[in-house]
């Protein structure tokens, strides 16, 4: 951990759908924390939805979208719950910043269960395709390219497979106490 004063926030991490942000909403309320989603900041900064951004900008436009709303996130001075867009562990400045803060929790949902969360999102563009064996295909592409960034980032894993967010949020906010716990007794 670093002397940086920015370095107060929780980051949810993992691929899209897996509840980063209707799961960091209920943790950032039961820690008292703000609550910011980068996909959301992005929508507002730019005025203009993800889906558009990827169709005008391409996916290198919004990834420096992305960029410029986690660094504005991860600056802001009060402790925070952040929701990470799926994507935004591609780039080393992002993971820099993402590496530097209080806890990475990685939320991962297998492929087919992501597709079902997914599938008719609009707002998904990666997740697009012709027909359901196409998207579940694109899914498990990105997981492959990705895994081992999200993997590598998170202090706490966590699977998001379970239909019922209450068993979830339960589940995580009891692995989130045990990470305080635990760092709160190894800096005595």
């Amino acid at each position: 951990m670093n002397n940086h004063s920015y370095n107060n926030k929780i980051m949810l991490i993992g691929p899209m759908g897996a509840g980063k942000t209707t799961l960091g909403k209920r943790l950032a309320a039961k820690l008292c924390r703000a609550f910011i989603d980068t996909d959301a900041l992005i929508v507002k900064n730019s005025g203009a939805d993800i889906a558009l951004i990827f169709d005008r900008e391409g996916e290198q436009g919004f990834r420096q979208r992305e960029y410029k709303a986690l660094l504005q996130a991860v600056t802001e001075p009060n402790k925070a719950v952040i929701a990470c867009g799926g994507g935004i562990i591609l780039l080393p400045e992002n993971r820099s910043l993402i590496m530097q803060q209080e806890l990475v929790i990685f939320l991962d949902i297998p492929p087919e269960k992501q597709l079902e969360r997914v599938a008719t999102d609009k707002n998904r563009p990666l997740a697009r395709g012709e027909n359901k064996d196409e998207q579940l295909k694109k899914l498990q592409r990105l997981r492959q390219e990705r895994i081992d960034f999200y993997e590598n980032l998170a202090d706490i894993k966590m699977t998001t497979d379970n239909s019922n967010f209450n068993i979830s949020f339960h589940q995580l906010i009891k692995k989130v106490n045990a990470f305080f716990e635990a760092h709160k007794l190894n800096n005595r």
